[in-house]
């Protein structure tokens, strides 16, 4: 159930409220697309890293798993520590930790080093969702705008997925991966500084926080509650296999490390665009059908890309990331509807916990597939796996109405 609008009735905002709001907005969203490209860069890394070290599909999966794990694993402590340490200052430090991770990983000389900074950038990127999340919200209720601003920092996340695996494909032709990464290192520590200078003190929000005029209040359906984590969940461990195993697919249809950065470029930027056109047509056409047409259209070009020559995938990744990407933002969007009263802040924890650290999962089970079939067939897996959404879609729906 949804409280009618009375953010119209709220006071104008003054010159430092607007201030305010839009210096929070600037570094929330700096610091999604940071976090986001430090995450993501690790798929164009990942064969370099088999290469470099020997090792198997299942190893490969840890690598990536480690850090995801990590990040879903400590989102609940994070929110909790933030409570006595202030939000400010646990993002702030988040976002320092995760580039002094990258600052480790490239003197890597072994496995057990380079697997023990990825935990500690996991461990910083923890910070980053649910803190960000509601800083943005809190600077903005009192205005009006939430969804809107919310819009925004989803789609930066996604531009830094985009333009950060490209710059380090880029690197990568010039100079070694150590010096890659280490670079995207200071690029975090960077990004911290900013978020310092940018991000409003405590006592700056407190006057936006009392004149919040919007209020959603969900219904507390447990079973599409339930549901929705199930969807989400396996949505993104689809989503975090497939990303695990595409640059292995590309590199086996002859692709180079640059062509693999471009690659990951153009499914992230039809993901961007995927986000703002779902939540579009989830409110045009309602959630279940939405998520119908992406999963379908997602597990449809998974098995497509694999019988497509090199050419043919990167001409029609911007529509895989498109399905691909889009259907999260519009599960995000249910989490309010469907929590129980009072309790919107621990659905959200929940949700963002169940998604991130099935995704975190998926690339280890999957990696072992891998190794013990094929990558074509994890990928075909993946696929039919995918398809499982739409009953759930289905209990969704039915939880909202109820």
């Amino acid at each position: 159930m949804t409280v009618p609008d009375t953010s119209a009735a709220a006071p104008p905002l003054d010159p430092t409220e607007k201030s305010t709001r839009r210096r929070s907005l600037i570094a929330v969203c700096s610091a999604h697309a940071v976090h986001d490209g430090l995450t993501d860069v690790i798929y164009v890394l990942l064969p370099i890293w088999q290469a470099q070290f020997a090792i198997s599909y299942a190893m490969v999966g840890l690598l990536r798993g480690s850090y995801s794990g990590m990040m879903a694993g400590f989102q609940l402590l994070a929110s909790r520590m933030a409570k006595r340490w202030g939000r400010e200052r646990m993002l702030i430090g988040g976002t320092a930790l995760a580039g002094l991770a990258y600052l480790v990983a490239g003197q890597a000389g072994g496995l057990a080093v380079l697997l023990f900074a990825l935990l500690l950038g996991g461990l910083g990127a923890s910070t980053q969702h649910p803190l960000a999340s509601s800083i943005v919200t809190d600077t903005h209720e009192a205005g009006g705008g939430v969804k809107e601003a919310l819009s925004q920092y989803n789609f930066a996340g996604d531009i830094g997925k985009t333009l950060i695996p490209a710059l380090v494909g880029l690197l990568l032709l010039v100079c070694s991966w150590q010096t890659s990464v280490s670079l995207i290192g200071l690029l975090g520590l960077a990004a911290a500084g900013l978020l310092w200078w940018l991000l409003p003190r405590k006592g700056e929000l407190q006057a936006n926080q009392k004149k919040a005029g919007k209020t959603i209040v969900g219904n507390g359906s447990k079973g599409g509650f339930r549901a929705l984590l199930a969807t989400g969940t396996l949505d993104s461990a689809v989503r975090m296999g497939f990303l695990t195993f595409l640059p292995f697919l590309l590199k086996s249809k002859g692709a180079g490390t640059a062509g693999i950065g471009m690659a990951l470029s153009l499914l992230f930027v039809g993901g961007a665009f995927g986000k703002l056109l779902c939540g579009y047509l989830g409110a045009r056409i309602g959630m279940m059908k939405t998520v119908w047409i992406t999963e379908t259209m997602t597990s449809l070009l998974i098995v497509l890309a694999l019988w497509l020559p090199l050419f043919g995938v990167m001409a029609m990744l911007p529509l895989l990331g498109l399905a691909l990407n889009g259907t999260s933002s519009v599960l995000y969007g249910v989490v309010p509807e469907l929590a129980e009263p009072g309790k919107r802040e621990h659905a959200f924890a929940l949700f963002y916990t169940g998604t991130i650290g099935g995704g975190a999962l998926s690339p280890v089970l999957f990696g072992a597939l891998g190794d013990a079939a094929s990558v074509p067939i994890a990928l075909m897996v993946l696929a039919a796996i995918l398809l499982l959404t739409l009953p759930l879609a289905w209990k969704v729906q039915k939880g909202i109405a109820s």
